[in-house]
């Protein structure tokens, strides 16, 4: 159940992220409300992972994943642009991502 909180805060940070680029400077009623639930939400489960996994690998999973998914949201919402570099760098972080999911002893309590 640990990861599916983590997997829940990634997405609540996510969401929050994408809300801070839709408000616009917090000038837009609902993105900024939407800015709040996000990030909100996202520490309350990101807190309930830190009963069970330590702090550098549960970070370094929840930074990881929800860089992967901004840039995902960036690119599909926002319509930002993703060069070879930036593609090959989501790249690297999926690999740390799996090397530490797979490999690493760090990542159970």
């Amino acid at each position: 159940m640990t990861y599916v909180y983590l997997l829940i805060a990634v997405a609540f940070e996510t969401f929050g992220s994408a809300c801070l680029q839709a408000s616009q400077q917090f000038t837009r009623l609902w993105p900024s409300l939407g800015v709040l639930a996000g990030f909100g939400g996202a520490f309350w489960f990101f807190a309930l992972v830190l009963k069970v996994l330590p702090l550098g690998v549960t970070y370094a999973l929840w930074s990881g994943i929800g860089m992967v998914l901004i840039a995902g949201s960036g690119w599909l919402i926002f319509g930002q642009k993703l060069d070879l570099a930036a593609i090959l760098g989501i790249g690297l972080i999926i690999a740390g991502i799996l090397v530490i999911n797979l490999f690493s002893n760090a990542s159970t309590h």
